[in-house]
C-alpha cells in the first residue's frame, strides 16, 4: 500500500489531515495499538513542521507488504534546516509567532519522532528537508 499527501504552507485549519487519515487506514487493518500510537505521534509532529516550518511538501505513507514495516516519509521545499543537532535538542524551536497562536512551537517535535520511530533519517539543505522514519 502506497499514498501520498500534499501539505501546504501555514495550512493550520487542515493540519493534521493526513496524520488522521493514516491512524484511520492502520486502525482499520489491525495494526498494534502500541505501535499505532508512536506512528500517530511521530506523524503528526512530522506533519506540523512541514506547515510551521517548509515552504510546503509531502507525506508518503507506504506498508511493506512483505513484513508489515510501515514506512512514512516527509519531503518538503525549503528553507532547509541549518542546524540538525541544535533542532533535534529538546525545547529548541523556530517556530514563528504564529505558529506559537496556534499552541505549537514547543521544539519537541524532532525529539518526539526520533523516539517513536524505529529509524529515524533526516536530511536538510536550504533545498528541503527529508526525514524517513519506519515503524515495526
Amino acid at each position: 500500500m502506497l499514498k501520498q499527501y500534499d501539505v501546504k504552507k501555514d495550512s493550520y485549519e487542515t493540519a493534521g489531515y493526513a496524520s488522521y487519515d493514516i491512524k484511520s487506514i492502520l486502525k482499520t487493518i489491525g495494526i498494534n495499538p502500541r505501535v499505532l500510537k508512536r506512528i500517530s505521534i511521530a506523524c503528526y509532529e512530522a506533519e506540523i513542521n512541514l506547515v510551521i516550518h517548509s515552504d510546503g511538501g509531502t507525506i508518503t505513507f507506504e506498508i511493506n507488504e512483505d513484513d508489515g514495516t510501515v514506512i512514512l516519509c516527509f519531503d518538503d521545499v525549503g528553507p532547509g534546516i541549518p542546524n540538525i543537532e541544535k533542532a533535534l535538542t529538546p525545547g529548541y524551536s523556530t517556530a514563528s509567532n504564529k505558529a506559537r497562536e496556534f499552541g505549537f512551537g514547543a521544539g519537541m517535535g524532532l525529539d518526539n519522532m526520533k523516539n517513536c520511530a524505529t529509524t529515524f533519517d533526516i536530511q536538510s539543505s536550504k533545498e528541503g528537508t527529508h526525514l524517513r522514519m519506519t515503524f515495526v
